[in-house]
């Protein structure tokens, strides 16, 4: 059995709706019912489920409506949506699809048409799960390879400015530096700094796609000030 889904459930006939959430229930699936779209669309802006079943005409909110704002929602992108009718003109069924439902069950629907259709949603919210868990991984993947990046060009770039600024002021310190050149010494310590400061303000503004290949294939931001 697949995982478990919260599924949201709208219909304003009571027998309809103990007939799909007997269903949902035997395959293992937790049911939030309610008999009017508005009460289902509170519901899924409060917290958005990945399944939800809607009647077409429904007090308050119809069931295209309550589709449409799920479309619209954040959150409603991937969520199944199946609306289910006693209509079936083409030009009805069309307004279904075109109002963002995946798909419809015309009525009178038996265990068997609902049960057909929960293992197509079940299939298609897997995939859709499996997808966002990719691209996470994938955004995360550029997130690090974007560290490694500025870190590279972070040590690059500065490495030579501050070993030198280090070493002049080592020198002074010491008293290796004779009185008529420590003037000339602190500017080059002054310059050093100032290259730093330089490096890290373009870190500030550097773009995430402007680097640079290294050595060996590996890449870096650019942090080195030149036009291309």
């Amino acid at each position: 059995m697949s995982t478990a889904l919260r599924i949201l459930l709208a219909d304003d006939d009571l027998l309809m709706r103990e007939l799909l959430q007997t269903v949902f229930a035997a395959y293992g699936h937790e049911v939030e019912v309610f008999d009017d779209g508005a009460e289902a669309w509170a519901a899924f802006n409060e917290a958005p489920a990945p399944m939800v079943v809607l009647d077409w005409e429904m007090p308050r909110m119809d069931g295209l409506e309550v589709c449409r704002r799920i479309r619209d929602h954040d959150a409603g992108e991937d969520t199944y949506l199946l609306v289910i009718t006693a209509r079936s003109k083409a030009a009805d069924l069309e307004d279904v699809l075109k109002a963002g439902a995946d798909d419809y069950l015309s009525k009178p629907v038996t265990p068997s048409d609902i049960a057909a259709r929960l293992r197509i949603a079940e299939k298609r919210i897997e995939v859709a799960t499996a997808r966002r868990r990719a691209e996470e991984e994938l955004r995360k993947a550029r997130y690090l390879a974007g560290v490694g990046e500025i870190s590279l060009a972070l040590q690059h770039e500065i490495n030579n400015p501050l070993a030198a600024l280090l070493t002049t002021a080592e020198i002074v310190k010491q008293g290796m530096v004779p009185a008529e050149e420590i003037p000339a010494a602190l500017a080059t310590i002054e310059t050093q700094a100032k290259r730093i400061v330089e490096v890290l303000k373009r870190l500030r503004e550097v773009q995430t796609d402007k680097s640079v290949e290294y050595a060996h294939g590996q890449r870096m931001v650019d942090l080195s000030g030149r036009k291309p």
